[in-house]
């Protein structure tokens, strides 16, 4: 039973968690003739993901994934709806398979399709998390009310979630805040990224941490927005050093466009040049 079905006596928390077991034991099933996917054409695939037998719609929605089928976004969705009230102790591998052909799909029709699935709960349990990855795949900013609820979870990777897929408000940034002390570092390390993208400068001591020990893309953008001297000096020193992550170092001091920054970015290019020049 969903927990938004009409008549129900009992109102559950966003995102709680909570519910019956007995409501959840069983998976709907529907017994359609299975498909050689790669013979479909477009129409025929989009046609056959919502109401496919469970051992077919798996493949119906990569199939939809790597077709990049802008089309099949609403049939994808359906396919989530299709299982809505189930997952509270394991996520769906079908509603799974819905959300990640989604991301890959992209644009603003399959933007607002997560968020739709991710506000009306279609996806409960540890599936929420696969519905959030998703939404950080797509650049998503939830609702503030939904954001709120998530940086609140009980479950960490939850929290993280939330923290990705945050907007600036006052209440999401003082909850934000919070979260940079929170006891899973995982957690801690989404919510100081979040608040330097929001150019939160109290965001930028873990940040450095993270830009000295972890440097990666995700960091080095959000610390563009808050940088200091100290953030500029290492973001030349990973230009000129880290060859996986210097085209992103060299991309935040052309945006921090101080005149410290454009100086140490030309001379972390002319290193760079140096180096890649057969002695």
């Amino acid at each position: 039973m969903s927990s938004s079905s009409t008549g129900s006596n009992r109102q559950l928390d966003l995102f709680a968690g909570a519910g019956d077991p007995s409501d959840h034991t069983a998976v709907p099933t529907v017994d359609r003739a299975h498909f050689v996917v790669s013979e479909l054409d477009d129409d025929a695939l989009i046609t056959a993901i919502p109401h496919a037998s469970v051992s077919d719609c798996r493949s119906l929605a990569a199939e939809a994934g790597r077709r990049r089928l802008v089309g099949a976004v609403g049939a994808l969705e359906t396919l989530c709806r299709r299982f809505q009230g189930f997952g509270i102790e394991h996520p769906i591998p079908e509603q799974t398979a819905a959300l990640q052909a989604l991301a890959i799909i992209g644009g603003s029709e399959a933007a607002r399709a997560v968020t739709r699935i991710i506000v009306e709960q279609i996806v409960q349990g540890p599936g929420l998390n696969r519905a959030l990855e998703a939404a950080a795949q797509l650049h998503l900013g939830l609702p503030g009310h939904v954001v709120v609820s998530l940086l609140r979870h009980h479950a960490p990777e939850i929290r993280a979630g939330g923290c990705r897929c945050a907007r600036p408000s006052p209440t999401t940034i003082s909850l934000l805040g919070e979260l940079l002390d929170d006891a899973d570092r995982a957690v801690a390390s989404e919510a100081a990224r979040a608040l330097g993208r929001m150019g939160r400068t109290e965001a930028r001591p873990r940040l450095l941490r993270l830009l000295r020990e972890v440097p990666n893309a995700a960091v080095i953008d959000a610390i563009s927005g808050v940088a200091d001297e100290e953030s500029i000096v290492l973001l030349g020193r990973i230009a000129r050093t880290s060859s996986n992550v210097a085209d992103a170092a060299l991309a935040a001091l052309d945006s921090i466009g101080s005149s410290r920054a454009v100086k140490i970015a030309a001379i972390s290019r002319r290193s760079l040049a140096d180096s890649a020049t057969p002695p």
